[in-house]
């Protein structure tokens, strides 16, 4: 029997969101973030999501809610459940799981 996470996403910009259910191969070990990538390169290419892992806890750039909770998706463990993905609720959201990470002093102008 072949084991699925099945990732439910929150998507679309303020105002407008949807959700959207995406089951992803589980295999022990692997981090949400390594879910949603699978799911950019091989369901859905749109799916906006923020990572730069150089060492967890120092980008901070995939933060996200996993269950109401905050976590790094670069280490939260897939599992073989239903898990609800949602943007930092603190933060203006860009799109789908992508929210501002600069404090708007720190912004470039243009």
């Amino acid at each position: 029997m072949n084991l699925v996470a099945i990732l439910i996403v929150r998507r679309g910009e303020t105002g407008n969101p949807s959700w959207s259910r995406f089951e992803v191969p589980y295999e022990p070990g692997q981090s949400v973030l390594d879910g949603l990538r699978r799911i950019r390169a091989t369901e859905d290419p749109t799916l906006a999501i923020r990572y730069s892992c150089i060492n967890a806890n120092a980008c901070k750039e995939c933060m996200i809610l996993l269950d109401g909770k905050t976590v790094y998706a670069c280490t939260a463990r897939l599992e073989p459940r239903e898990m609800g993905l949602e943007p930092l609720p603190n933060k203006r959201l860009v799109r789908d799981l992508v929210t501002e990470i600069a404090a708007p002093d720190e912004r470039l102008k243009t």
